[in-house]
């Protein structure tokens, strides 16, 4: 397994980490990507672990909670051999303070997934989303304060607009508090918005990407092709809406340049549109997750090989998209001068 920087921070986690969404099924919603219980969570986990996988990623949103209980009693007697990534910031309940970054609900949400992940503290820990309400002075200096407790190692973000991620930076820069090191966020052969501004900001400020949902929402597995109809089992059923659009003829013309790269290198498809993803830049650990053992085993042959740049190319130009304004003047105005993939 190949370890990477993240970010600017001196820590290093695994080219693939695992994520957790699949833990606990507590809800609708999250029975469309799994029901692990501890058991199988530790067969998962002990794969993970000989394959060379050190991040291990859940939040206090998935499945009510129940993915950080069921993380946290699987690693136990383990915790000194892995980072542990969780996340904060959707509604935790009914009240009007159980969501969003105050420093209320920050201190809360971070004790209650403390005491379901069975830990002191946590290595990563994300805001899920931006807050447009709480000041940023108060959510930075409340993140700053956890890091001095030894409560967290390092904070992150997850799912901001680009200003929302500079502000927050400078914010930090400003007062001398801990910034974000890493970002997690969308990135996939079916959604490249990352490479407008999220990615050239990355790079200029060494904000490392951790990418969910690599296979863009269920639909790079391979099973999905045209003329074929959606597999019986499949989360799209169920959780479709809540993820991006693609319009069916960019998905088939990507599916097609994966089903060639994939024919000339013997690997899946997953595998490729995996591999496609561990070569971009500023990517420092590409979170994939699995119902069972053999999607994880399937998936962590994404690692330990590469791409020739000729069938990177041909996946670039079969899954570009026309980019928004002002991003499409940018690249046909100053395109000398922007060195980034388009």
């Amino acid at each position: 397994m190949e370890y990477r920087l993240l970010g600017g921070s001196g820590l290093k986690v695994s080219a693939l980490s695992f994520g957790t969404a699949t833990f606990g099924g507590a809800n609708e919603f999250f029975k469309g990507f799994g029901a692990t219980e501890v058991d199988e969570a530790r067969r998962l986990i002990d794969i993970c672990l000989d394959a060379g996988v050190n991040l291990f990623d859940t939040a206090n949103g998935y499945s009510d909670g129940r993915s950080e209980e069921i993380l946290g009693k699987a690693l136990a007697g383990k915790r000194d051999r892995v980072l542990i990534s969780t996340k904060l910031g959707f509604p935790a309940g009914p009240g009007p303070n159980e969501e969003g970054s105050s420093r209320y609900h920050l201190r809360r949400a971070l004790e209650d997934s403390l005491r379901r992940l069975g830990t002191d503290y946590v290595d990563i820990y994300h805001l899920h989303g931006f807050d447009a309400l709480t000041p940023i002075e108060e959510v930075q200096q409340t993140l700053h304060q956890f890091v001095r407790e030894g409560k967290v190692r390092y904070i992150a973000c997850s799912n901001f607009s680009g200003w929302h991620l500079m502000k927050s930076l400078a914010v930090a820069d400003r007062y001398g508090w801990t910034r974000f090191v890493a970002h997690q966020l969308y990135y996939s052969l079916l959604g490249r918005e990352y490479e407008w501004e999220l990615m050239p900001l990355a790079l200029d400020q060494k904000v490392g990407a951790l990418i969910w949902s690599p296979l863009g929402w269920g639909r790079l597995t391979g099973r999905i092709r045209r003329g074929h109809p959606l597999p019986t089992v499949s989360r799209l059923h169920s959780i479709a809406d809540a993820g991006p659009a693609v319009p069916d003829e960019h998905l088939y013309r990507v599916v097609d340049a994966l089903d060639a790269a994939a024919a000339e290198t013997g690997r899946t498809v997953p595998q490729v549109a995996l591999n496609w993803l561990l070569q971009r830049p500023t990517v420092s650990s590409v979170i994939i997750g699995a119902r069972n053992e053999e999607q994880l085993r399937q998936n962590l042959g994404a690692a330990g090989w590469n791409l020739t740049a000729a069938q990177v190319a041909e996946l670039d130009k079969a899954s570009a998209v026309e980019p928004v304004y002002p991003y499409w003047h940018q690249r046909k105005f100053f395109s000398g001068r922007n060195p980034l993939p388009v």
